[in-house]
């Protein structure tokens, strides 16, 4: 009988634990041939080929692939690492290799959902199945108490449904072995240097920084008195860069903020991670919905006198981080240096381009898409669309205050002029 095998095509899903792909293609095969396309459309490159240096945020993925490569490795595996697009190698590899199915987990955003079409309208042509997997949301979509079509626009409807009528799923197992297709070069990562002052990437980091969450006597132990702490800001697990390139599943955080309650009791902090968990699903289902008409009724142009040469420099002086508003160029400058800066510091700056500068919001995503280690498509841009509408539309109701965003930033001694 022919030996079946699949190629597991990791993504934005950089683990072994909670990876339902992983289990089932090592269960349906005979062996795997895991394998991670470093895409020259997501990085620049100078004029010889070489990968421009200086991002934090390429830094952290190609530690977080180079983790997966150890892991992997620790169970007899390994990762085919290929320096360029899928749609061109992956034809390639399918029939040098005699691939019967390929794996992967789906994406929601347009650029990354192309290529996999992509791909799979080449693999249709080979007789090849692409299989799809979801597995970057707390929820499964059969899970939910509606389906994709008809999921509420409004979060807090989206939030009371689901934590009513749908159920968290346990964590798949990691795999304690792997049987792997028998390849003679393995691939080398790309060489990279930066002086991020950002996280480590990888799954073991991911997951010491989560366990280092929850021991008694840190940061989000302590409770939050609603009246004293109204100005407070909301506590920040910084668990997101590696969300967002799944070294941390949703569901491993979840059972983890739950098994902190049973131990020590509710607290407000606990209920802050579970809410952005159901944040980031909400976005990706909005995606999954909408996909691009999900920012048509965001009106882009603006209203900005200054003209289109101060415009310009206006927008590089908010992302040098010298625009002269303190609070502004502290977190900008944090973003430059970590690739990193909380939810709260998200919103103050988006409110400063959009609201005091009078930019359009479309600059603002676009470079924290460049930027932010933690990037993810759905949130990145949702939470941008968020602020562009003032919290006018009802999808934003009671997730974005205007006029506490301008009371923060103190708006009357700054004069952008």
């Amino acid at each position: 009988m022919k030996e079946k095998k699949i190629l597991v095509w990791f993504r934005n899903d950089l683990r072994l634990h909670d990876n339902e792909m992983l289990v089932e293609a090592i269960a349906k095969s005979d062996s795997i041939l895991p394998v991670y396309f470093f895409d020259p459309a997501y990085f620049e490159f100078d004029t010889e080929g070489n990968m421009l240096e200086g991002n934090s945020r390429v830094k952290f993925l190609i530690e977080c692939v180079a983790a997966l490569r150890e892991s992997l490795k620790k169970i007899g595996g390994n990762l085919l690492v290929i320096n360029g697009s899928p749609e061109e190698h992956m034809p390639a590899l399918v029939e040098q290799y005699e691939i019967a199915e390929v794996y992967h987990h789906r994406e929601v955003a347009t650029k990354e959902t192309t290529v996999s079409s992509n791909v799979e309208d080449l693999l249709w042509k080979l007789k090849v199945n692409l299989k799809h997997f979801i597995g970057h949301t707390l929820y499964n979509k059969e899970d939910l108490p509606f389906p994709i079509k008809d999921i509420p626009d409004i979060f807090a409807q989206f939030k009371k449904k689901t934590e009513r009528d749908a159920i968290v799923k346990a964590c798949f197992l990691s795999p304690e072995v792997i049987s792997l297709v028998e390849v003679e070069d393995w691939g080398a990562l790309p060489e990279y240097h930066t002086a991020s002052a950002g996280p480590l990437g990888g799954e073991e980091q991911g997951i010491a920084h989560l366990n280092e969450l929850f021991i008694e006597g840190s940061e989000i132990y302590a409770r939050v008195n609603s009246r004293a702490n109204t100005d407070k800001p909301v506590y920040s697990s910084k668990l997101s860069p590696w969300l967002a390139l799944g070294c941390l599943s949703p569901r491993k955080v979840y059972w983890a903020v739950k098994d902190a309650e049973r131990r020590f009791g509710t607290n407000a902090n606990f209920n802050h991670l579970i809410l952005g968990l159901l944040w980031r699903d909400y976005f990706r289902f909005m995606f999954k919905k909408h996909t691009l008409h999900y920012f048509t009724d965001i009106v882009t142009e603006t209203d900005s006198v200054a003209g289109a040469a101060q415009d310009e420099l206006n927008l590089q002086a908010w992302k040098d981080g010298t625009t002269g508003h303190g609070l502004v160029d502290k977190y900008m400058n944090e973003l430059n240096v970590s690739g990193y800066i909380s939810h709260a510091g998200r919103l103050v700056v988006a409110t400063f381009l959009i609201y005091v500068l009078k930019l359009n919001w479309l600059e603002g995503a676009a470079y924290f898409e460049q930027k932010l280690i933690d990037y993810s498509p759905a949130s990145n841009w949702g939470n941008w669309a968020n602020v562009a509408m003032g919290g006018k539309d009802p999808r934003s109701k009671n997730t974005f205050d205007l006029d506490k965003q301008i009371k923060m930033l103190d708006l009357e001694i700054y004069d952008p002029s």
